[in-house]
C-alpha cells in the first residue's frame, strides 16, 4: 500500500488545512511540507484501534482517547491512530486538537513507511507529547518513547508504560485486541 502524496501543495500548513479533501477517509496528514494520505486500515488494525480506545476510556475520566483526531502541531498536522488527551484540554467546539496529544499511539500498517511514523512521533514528542507508542502487529512489538528518550521495544509478557499509569497491559494483551470482536 503506497502513501498517497499531493504534489500540488506548498509547504504551507494553512493552505493544507483549507482543503476540503483532507478529511476524506482515510485522512490526510501534513508532514514535513507534504500532504500524505494515511493507508486504509486493515481488520486487525481497526479492531485494535477500537478496542484500545475503549479500554483506555473505561479506565479514566481525566483523559480521553480519540481515534483519528487531527492535531495542529505547526508546521505539521498529524492524525494519530489514537490521541489520548487530558479531558480539560479538549475544546467544547468541534475541530482539530490545537497542539500535540499527551499520549500518541500509532499502529504500523503493512506497507507504511516506519520513518514517516517516527518523524511524526518525534515531532509531537518535541512539542508536548509525553508518551508515544508505535504498535507493530506483525512483529508483536510495541516501541515506546517516553518524552524525548530513545525508544524501548516491548514484547510478549512485558508491560509497556502507559500515560500516568492509567492501565497495566502486556504486549500480548494489546495484540489480543486485534482478534477481539
Amino acid at each position: 500500500m503506497q502513501i498517497m502524496q499531493s504534489p500540488l501543495l506548498t509547504d504551507n500548513l494553512d493552505l493544507f488545512l483549507q482543503r476540503a479533501e483532507i478529511e476524506a477517509s482515510p485522512a490526510w496528514e501534513f508532514i514535513r511540507g507534504q500532504a500524505q494520505q494515511k493507508p486504509m486500515p486493515t481488520l486487525f488494525h481497526s479492531r485494535l484501534q477500537r478496542n484500545l480506545v475503549n479500554v483506555i476510556n473505561a479506565q479514566t475520566r481525566d483523559y480521553e482517547a480519540i481515534q483519528e483526531l487531527r492535531c495542529i502541531v505547526p508546521p505539521f498536522s498529524p492524525v494519530p491512530d489514537i490521541a489520548v488527551v487530558k479531558s480539560n484540554l479538549l475544546a467544547e467546539e468541534d475541530g482539530p486538537l490545537k497542539g500535540a496529544p499527551d499520549w500518541l499511539i500509532e499502529i504500523l500498517s503493512p506497507d507504511q513507511n516506519i520513518l514517516s511514523l517516527q518523524t511524526k512521533i518525534l515531532h509531537c514528542l518535541t512539542n508536548g507529547t509525553k508518551l508515544a507508542w508505535l504498535i507493530d502487529i506483525y512483529r508483536q512489538q510495541i516501541w515506546v518513547w517516553n518524552q524525548e528518550s530513545l525508544p524501548l521495544i516491548y514484547q510478549g509478557l512485558e508491560n509497556p508504560p502507559t500515560l500516568d499509569n492509567l492501565l497495566t497491559l502486556t504486549v500480548n494483551d494489546v495484540m489480543a485486541m486485534t482478534r477481539q470482536r
